[in-house]
C-alpha cells in the first residue's frame, strides 16, 4: 500500500458522508475526488490500490462492460469515480474497476465495500 498525507483536508469521512468507502489492506479508503482517502487520529492519508491478483491491471478485451453502453468512454467527466490503482486511474463501475484501453474496457477485480 501507498500512502501519503493529504494537507488541508476539511472534510471528515465517515459513515454517511456521501462518498463511497471501500475496504482493501485491513482499512477503509473513501472515493474521494478522484483519490481514495484513509482516515487517521489527526490526519488524512492519500492511498492507491496496489495491483494485486484480486485487482490485477492486466488488458481483458473479452470484458462485456455491465454498467455502461460499450461505446461509454471514461474520463474526468464520464460518471463514475476515478480511484487509483497502481500507476493509473480506474474508474467505478458497478463494484469493479474499469480502465479505459483502446477501443474497450479492462475488468482489473472487484472492489470491497466498506
Amino acid at each position: 500500500m501507498s500512502c501519503e498525507t493529504h494537507n488541508d483536508h476539511d472534510h471528515k469521512h465517515g459513515n454517511n458522508c456521501g462518498h463511497v468507502a471501500i475496504k482493501h489492506d485491513n482499512h477503509v479508503d473513501y472515493v474521494h475526488d478522484g483519490h481514495l482517502h484513509q482516515v487517521h487520529s489527526d490526519h488524512v492519508d492519500e492511498c492507491k490500490l496496489p495491483v494485486s491478483g484480486s485487482n490485477p491491471a492486466k488488458c481483458t478485451p473479452e470484458h462485456r462492460c455491465e454498467g455502461h453502453e460499450a461505446s461509454h468512454k471514461h474520463g474526468a467527466d464520464c460518471g463514475h469515480d476515478a480511484v487509483p490503482h497502481g500507476d493509473h486511474v480506474d474508474y467505478m463501475v458497478n463494484g469493479h474497476l474499469h480502465s479505459p484501453c483502446g477501443t474497450h474496457c479492462d475488468d482489473h477485480g472487484a472492489l470491497s465495500a466498506a
